[in-house]
């Protein structure tokens, strides 16, 4: 199962860069993963909410394929522990998902049409982060969900 964490927004600060290709590629030895960086164009940014929202959509919803499995990411979403992380990227890859896509949505959340498309939704906290810092956590959340379905001493209980 390939994942792709796709995420609305600008792209990375350097640090968040190193950490994101330091957690990808202790990762990769047990599952492929990228990030997905989606953009609004420059010219197209707006302050209005329902714009920014529906342009966002439309960049969201283009590039989702049939095989794609969306999970969105949102404060409201089923908390899950890591090994419970674990637990459903094994429940996946039991179903022959092919690509796992977990969404970090804009500034403003995401549509009603995103969340109709998500097969599921999790939150990481009921705290709101910078989504650059959701982009790492959700990478090294990964990387310790691999680790624990591979027995790797990484994820102390």
């Amino acid at each position: 199962m390939h994942i792709e964490i796709w995420s609305v927004g600008k792209a990375n600060e350097s640090f968040i860069e190193q950490g994101l290709n330091y957690y990808f590629g202790k990762t990769k030895p047990w599952n492929s993963i990228e990030l997905v960086l989606l953009q609004v164009p420059k010219k197209n940014l707006s302050t209005d909410v329902a714009r920014t929202k529906q342009l966002e959509e439309e960049l969201i919803l283009k590039k989702l394929q049939p095989h794609h499995y969306l999970v969105l990411l949102d404060e409201r979403g089923k908390k899950l522990d890591s090994i419970q992380w674990s637990q459903q990227f094994q429940g996946m890859m039991n179903q022959g998902v092919k690509t796992l896509v977990i969404l970090i949505g804009g500034a403003f959340g995401v549509s009603e049409a995103v969340k109709e498309k998500a097969r599921q939704t999790w939150s990481l906290s009921p705290l709101v982060f910078p989504h650059q810092m959701v982009r790492l956590i959700v990478a090294e959340q990964v990387y310790r969900a691999f680790s624990i379905l591979n027995n790797s001493p990484y994820h102390h209980v």
